[in-house]
């Protein structure tokens, strides 16, 4: 499937005025008060609806967040996710550093609906064999994000083992391209282990997103990949820019997508 990102929207709650930690920063506080936390996930799922996608990665970052979800935050947003028939196809962002805070993050996925964890945790390097553990207990898997990665071998030695094929990677398109690597080539390097993949598009120099084509990320490249390597699993849209309002470059770069590689 083809899914929106939900970093995507980060910028809303500031109306694109804002630098990257205050726009998190906002977000979170709009979405966590309870009282109003049905009405304002509604219209972020009707908003997106209204893009196109019927799928979506939440960010734990914003719309929902494991450090403060409840039970009452959870449920609410299943029984919208199921109103809007919207496929969770992953909660993307962070998942902690602490046990505690890894096992909110693995309940919330599956509160949600959804069997994988795509983005970074850095207790897979300090208590790996528990991570391993949860992840079972849990059928999750984790697609591990790169971000400060130069070159995919470094990706493979996170992934180490696999912990048989429940650890794997999460393509960032836009960061292996600011570390200076083909985010194309690295699909094929790690095509073995890919679980997940955001698409995006970032301008030369400091990771800036921007729509599709506007960067240095060669979208249909990374496309063609894709579909040479069988890539069996789901595409994320991301351009998370906190500048400008992004709605036209997304609803485009659904298009794109769908034009490049006929969803699975």
């Amino acid at each position: 499937m083809i899914s929106l990102n939900g970093s995507s929207l980060v910028g809303q709650q500031v109306g694109y005025q804002k630098n990257w930690s205050q726009s998190v920063a906002t977000v979170n506080e709009y979405y966590k008060t309870l009282d109003t936390f049905a009405d304002r996930f509604e219209k972020m799922l009707q908003g997106v609806q209204a893009l196109g996608f019927s799928a979506l990665d939440i960010w734990t970052a914003g719309q929902l967040n494991w450090a403060w979800a409840t039970p009452e935050h959870i449920a609410i947003a299943k029984n919208l996710l199921e109103k809007y028939d919207f496929t969770v196809t992953s909660l993307s962002g962070e998942f902690g550093q602490t046990r505690e805070e890894f096992e909110s993050a693995c309940r919330l996925a599956l509160g949600i609906n959804t069997s994988l964890l795509s983005g970074t945790l850095p207790l897979l390097f300090t208590d790996r064999a528990y991570v391993v553990e949860k992840l079972r207990d849990y059928d999750l898997g984790l697609a591990i994000e790169n971000h400060p990665e130069r070159h995919p071998t470094e990706m493979l030695e996170k992934i180490g083992d696999g912990a048989e094929g429940r650890i794997g990677t999460s393509i960032d398109t836009g960061w292996y391209a600011t570390q200076g690597y083909d985010a194309a080539q690295a699909i094929y390097d790690l095509k073995d282990h890919l679980l997940h993949i955001h698409l995006k598009d970032v301008l030369a120099g400091e990771h800036i997103n921007c729509g599709y084509g506007k960067g240095i990320v060669p979208i249909d490249r990374c496309l063609n990949a894709l579909k040479e390597i069988g890539y069996p699993h789901d595409i994320s849209v991301e351009n998370h820019t906190f500048d400008h309002d992004p709605t036209d470059e997304l609803r485009l770069a659904l298009e794109w997508v769908k034009g490049g590689l006929k969803p699975v």
